[in-house]
């Protein structure tokens, strides 16, 4: 029996051995290739202070004036014409003018006041070759001053203190041209 045994075993082995040599060994398949890794966006420039979309254009300036005055000052032209300069190359999509009184007067007259320097700068704007369409004016009277000063009679003392309060504030937001 164990001759048996043996010779079984032997022809097991030799068939096993034989079926490999026969048998083609099956080839492995190949593993998926892996995903291909997402591509990463550019990396965004860093943000301007005020521009949030590229080619996009802001500028400001803040002209000043005389008390009890609306007319545009030598040196406020001066600061119009560069902010005109500046908006040569700009595809222009609006320039907001806001005027401001200092305190000495009526609420109402002070209104007034602000509305007629925010409406001589857009003039002036208009006049160097602004769209009057793009110019948009208001007045806020004394309701935003900038600087507090003491007393209540009307002295050249308190009048120049409060000269940073008479004045237009104005913001050009545009497109750079191309």
């Amino acid at each position: 029996m164990t001759n048996k045994l043996s010779t079984t075993l032997s022809v097991i082995a030799l068939l096993a051995f034989a079926g490999c040599a026969s048998t083609p060994a099956p080839t492995p398949t190949p593993a998926p290739a892996p995903a291909p890794a997402p591509q990463s966006l550019p990396a965004a420039p860093p943000a301007a202070p005020k521009a949030a979309q590229p080619g996009k254009v802001t500028t400001a300036s803040t002209v000043n004036f005389d008390f009890d005055r609306y007319v545009i000052r030598p040196d406020a032209r001066t600061k119009l014409d560069d902010l005109v300069g500046k908006l040569r190359n700009v595809t222009l999509e609006v320039v907001i003018a806001v005027g401001h009184a200092d305190r000495l007067g009526s609420d109402a007259y002070n209104m007034k006041l602000s509305v007629r320097r925010a409406d001589s700068v857009k003039t002036y704007l208009v006049s160097k070759g602004i769209a009057a369409s793009r110019v948009y004016t208001e007045g806020k009277g004394e309701r935003q001053p900038i600087k507090e000063c003491k007393g209540d009679t009307k002295t050249k003392a308190l009048i120049a203190c409060l000269e940073p309060n008479r004045r237009v504030e104005l913001e050009a937001v545009g497109s750079e041209t191309k």
